[in-house]
């Protein structure tokens, strides 16, 4: 092939390699169209849907794109005026509003088993010129893996995410329920909540559970556990151990299928991790980490002689994430919402601060098992971060700490009561922390730092200028 993919050698001898196979499949199995996406700054996928035919030219000059959709907040607004000079945009590549190049990735091929004919393919963006989009997050967390494996490591992480799926009853479709946002679909409880892991709860999900489990197998997405969480109609889905940025890759098609098949069944899932509804539990992103060894294939986490604990590299990864902990909390924790999980004696954490298999810790250490299964869950994120965020800072802060060679200071055995740092209480102070990390700066380049704070401020501002309901229940009737 030639054409703006290969003059700029954007891809490497495998994807020209699967191409080829991916267009071969296109005609074989009948796909009449392709969604090409990619993730936002939200982690949302945007794209376009291509007919078959173009599929081909695609893989030679990509697909071009509005790079507005690099400035949206999570209401789907442009956050800055792009037309206008001088507007202070994150990356001035993008003032005018110009097209960037989507360029897919054949390595990320599927079939949409939920859509007949549908074929889906994650993308990388970048600029006519060939030069990588600043703002995208998947090359963020790509550079992010390939910098550990200079150092010999590669990256491996397993998923635990916590979403309610409920029954749509009302899907908030008349005319008048459109904004931006609209207002959000009515729904019903598929079981009461409270009764954790029970089967009997389970069996009322069943049926819808097991639409998704069908198609998340058909998807290839390496699905371990189906389980019935605390809060009512609040489910979690737990996924195998991957390595770089396939669990995050993962991650986007799985929040993607999962809305979509459910609402075509007439249910509905949401990530948000702390909705509205009466007695509701909030929903976490339990991210499982640790490092291989390229050399050897070995868990860098395990001690050489057997002994239980971290080995010293995984002591300074743990020293590490606790060391960017505050600093990255944007990354695994970016909306408002987000931040109500943060409560004493909740299950969530509210501190900096690491323990021994203690599910209230921040960074909950699982080391007394065998070699391959030592590893470190991170129990701070919320089910909605960007994915390729969320990994990414994991990455570079783990890395900072095997850098500096940090040892981590003491376990706690009371995570809600340490004399440790707190978590960030709210989005907007996290996010001030965030501007003045010169590690993550420097890990993600000041360009998307900027641009990144410019569209979360830019979201809290609206959320500061909202009258709210509890605003209106606490002050309307009594001052």
């Amino acid at each position: 092939m030639s054409g703006f993919v290969e003059g700029h050698g954007l891809w490497n001898e495998e994807q020209r390699r699967l191409a080829i196979e991916v267009l071969k499949r296109v005609e074989a199995d009948g796909v009449s169209t392709i969604r090409l996406v990619f993730a936002d700054m939200h982690g949302i996928t945007r794209g376009k849907t291509l007919l078959a035919g173009s599929l081909a030219g695609a893989f030679e000059d990509g697909c071009a794109i509005t790079s507005t959709l690099l400035l949206k907040d999570t209401s789907h607004r442009t956050v800055v005026p792009v037309f206008a000079a001088g507007a202070g945009i994150g990356d001035p590549d993008l003032q005018g509003g110009g097209d960037v190049v989507m360029v897919p990735d054949p390595g990320t091929f599927r079939v949409l088993p939920w859509a007949p004919g549908t074929g889906w393919m994650l993308c990388d963006l970048y600029h006519d010129d060939g030069r990588p989009v600043v703002l995208s997050t998947r090359r963020l967390a790509r550079e992010a893996a390939g910098r550990l494996a200079a150092r010999g490591f590669e990256y491996v992480s397993g998923l635990e995410v916590e979403f309610y799926l409920t029954r749509l009853e009302d899907c908030a479709l008349m005319p008048q329920d459109a904004g931006q946002p609209g207002r959000p679909p009515r729904v019903s409880l598929l079981h009461q909540g409270y009764a954790y892991l029970t089967e009997q709860r389970y069996d009322q999900v069943e049926p819808i559970v097991e639409i998704l489990r069908a198609n998340c197998v058909a998807l290839g997405l390496p699905l371990h556990s189906l389980e019935v969480e605390f809060g009512p109609s609040q489910c979690e889905f737990v996924f195998k151990t991957g390595s770089g940025i396939g669990p995050a890759d993962d991650m986007v098609l799985f929040r993607s299928a999962a809305k979509q098949i459910a609402r075509r069944h007439g249910y509905h899932v949401s990530f948000m991790c702390r909705p509205q509804l009466p007695e509701a539990m909030a929903s976490g992103w339990h991210l499982h980490q640790s490092l291989r060894d390229a050399r050897t294939g070995a868990n860098a986490f395990a001690p050489h002689d057997g002994e239980p604990g971290l080995s010293q590299v995984g002591r300074q990864v743990l020293a590490g994430l606790l060391a960017g902990a505050a600093a990255a909390t944007p990354f695994s924790t970016p909306t408002v919402n987000g931040y109500k999980r943060y409560r004493a004696n909740s299950l969530a954490p509210d501190r900096v601060a690491w323990a021994e298999d203690n599910r209230g810790a921040m960074l909950r250490v699982l080391a007394k098992g065998p070699a391959k299964l030592r590893r470190i869950e991170n129990r701070v994120g919320e089910p909605s971060a960007n994915p390729y965020l969320y990994l990414a800072s994991q990455m570079a802060t783990g890395l900072a700490g095997i850098e500096a060679g940090k040892e981590p200071p003491p376990s706690v055995d009371s995570p809600y009561a340490a004399q440790v740092e707190m978590l960030p209480r709210t989005l907007e102070s996290a996010l001030d922390r965030l501007d003045e990390s010169a590690l993550l700066r420097g890990a993600f380049g000041d360009a998307f730092v900027d641009h990144f704070l410019l569209v979360k401020r830019a979201e809290v501002m609206r959320y500061n200028q909202s009258v709210t309901d509890w605003e209106h229940r606490e002050y309307f009737d009594l001052l």
